[in-house]
């Protein structure tokens, strides 16, 4: 009977479930490898011995740049240069003024300062046209001289030809950027001068007439001498004009007689 109890006893105190193996403490505690390799690990930069500080030159700091026109001038050369300025635009102003007064048609501002116009404009701006009314030459004058000239002492006086003046003026002043304002108006205003105080048997009208005969011949003597043309003594010289009419146009059947007329002056002894 006692085999019996035994038995039950020891039944009970096996266990129920199978075996478990004893936990590994020391494989837990061990760290898991990664897939990844590991990152390099920072590496400092190299520490450079101390370098004693240079000295930096100094610095040439260019000067600020000045202002463009007037603006950029001291004050006083400001002010010389606006004194200036105006002055040359009330000299224009008033210049076109005299012109204007001059060219347009007759009013009571042209009558009233028609001496002072006149003063200003002639002989050097003068203008062969009207404002509104242009009338232009219809014929050309030709100035021309000749001169009786010794060439020896006690000699007889020898003829030279004549002497286009005015087609030498022409031949200055053409195919030139600046072409001279005397060679312009000298003769010709000289000539009108003359005629002007004229009579049509060359006689002097007045005192003007006198002065207008001394200016035009000292014209004449000194167009033969300065170039050296003429050599010898001048004796005596005289002067004509040759007039012709300019020629009508292709298109127009106006009928112009363009023969030319010479007006003869006496022999001016010198």
């Amino acid at each position: 009977m006692e085999s019996n109890e035994r038995e039950p006893a020891e039944a009970a105190a096996a266990p129920a479930g199978p075996p478990i193996d004893p936990p590994v403490v020391a494989a837990a505690a061990a760290p898991v490898p990664s897939a990844r390799p590991p990152a390099d690990l920072p590496v400092a930069p190299p520490v450079e011995p101390p370098v004693e500080a240079a000295v930096e030159p100094p610095v040439d700091r260019a000067a600020p740049p000045r202002a463009p026109g007037i603006a950029g001038l001291s004050a006083p050369y400001r002010v010389v240069t606006a004194l200036a300025l105006a002055a040359v635009g009330l000299a224009a102003c008033g210049h076109l003024a005299l012109v204007f007064l001059h060219v347009a048609p007759s009013n009571t501002v042209s009558k009233q300062h028609a001496q002072t116009v006149d003063d200003w404009i002639y002989p050097e701006f003068e203008q062969n046209w009207k404002l509104f009314a242009p009338n232009p030459l219809q014929q050309n004058i030709a100035v021309e001289v000749r001169a009786e000239v010794r060439s020896t002492l006690g000699g007889e006086p020898v003829p030279v030809g004549w002497r286009d003046l005015s087609a030498e003026d022409g031949a200055a002043i053409r195919h030139s950027l600046l072409p001279s304002h005397t060679r312009q108006n000298e003769l010709r205003r000289a000539w009108d001068f003359f005629t002007g105080s004229h009579d049509e048997d060359n006689k002097p009208i007045g005192e003007r007439g006198e002065l207008s005969e001394q200016y035009l011949r000292r014209i004449a003597l000194n167009r033969l001498t300065e170039d050296g043309s003429v050599r010898g003594e001048i004796i005596r010289i005289q002067l004509r004009s040759a007039t012709r009419s300019v020629a009508a146009p292709p298109w127009s059947d106006e009928k112009t007689d363009t023969q030319t007329y010479y007006r003869e002056l006496p022999w001016w002894t010198l």
